[in-house]
């Protein structure tokens, strides 16, 4: 998710809250890298926490977060403990205004696309997507995430898959820095040399059936690729995230019900 990234990156000029710096950077284990390059750049503490505002809410209270975002674009800042669509409209125009303030009239003004172009020049390109099957069937999906927490206790850093070189396979856990606990089993990570991510992670196995999302995402860095469009740069990472899961053989569905 560029935005949270792009807010981040231009808070502290741009922001009057913000004059100071924020405090750290935070997103959900799903979300976007964007925004770990740009705390990294700009030497801020940064937190991987599960899905779940309350895991923001706890580094809130402890002064240790200040901007944090989800990849269902919930955006937030620790000035309160939700995320808030308002707040990040105006923090998008605030950015705007920023850049415009020296304009002269008649002037060619900055856009949002210019501001999105110029951070992926500076910190490179996240393509991301999520694909969600919804109401499938509970036992096929829980078989099928079962499947790939086999295949990740047998994973090692270099294994192969396809032209990708594997860094690590887990299912990620988190201890709350704040008040000790511990979220375990919180999807299923393959992150590769590159950058390059798929996650699985299930949700809703009650009656009306379980949701299964996958997160793909791969990192760009050579700006003459940035306008590509995000599911044909994908589409290598998509094809295996379905090979890999044999999603089709475990659920039977061909097709996602929502592309995001």
């Amino acid at each position: 998710m560029d935005s949270v990234a792009i807010i981040a990156a231009n808070a502290q000029e741009a922001i009057p809250y913000f004059k100071s710096g924020p405090k750290g950077l935070a997103r959900s284990m799903p979300t976007s890298g964007a925004l770990d390059r740009v705390a990294k750049k700009l030497n801020l503490n940064f937190f991987e926490v599960p899905t779940g505002w309350k895991f923001f809410g706890n580094l809130m209270d402890a002064g240790k977060l200040s901007i944090c975002g989800e990849e269902s674009f919930g955006t937030g800042s620790d000035h309160i403990r939700e995320k808030d669509g308002i707040w990040a409209v105006l923090a998008w125009l605030s950015i705007i205004a920023y850049r415009n303030k020296d304009k002269k009239p008649g002037e060619k003004l900055v856009s949002v696309s210019d501001v999105v172009k110029e951070h992926w020049a500076t910190y490179g390109r996240n393509f991301f997507s999520r694909y969600d099957y919804e109401e499938c069937e509970s036992e096929g999906a829980n078989k099928m995430i079962e499947s790939l927490r086999d295949l990740i206790s047998k994973s090692k850093a270099g294994d192969k898959y396809g032209d990708y070189v594997l860094d690590f396979a887990d299912d990620f856990a988190y201890t709350d820095p704040v008040d000790g606990s511990v979220a375990s089993k919180q999807g299923v990570r393959f992150v590769f040399t590159d950058g390059s991510r798929i996650i699985f992670r299930l949700s809703g196995t009650g009656s009306a059936g379980a949701t299964v999302r996958i997160y793909i995402e791969q990192y760009e860095p050579n700006a003459s690729k940035h306008d590509v469009d995000a599911q044909v740069a994908l589409k290598p990472l998509i094809d295996l995230a379905l090979s890999v899961s044999k999603l089709k053989d475990f659920t039977g569905r061909e097709k996602p019900t929502v592309i995001t």
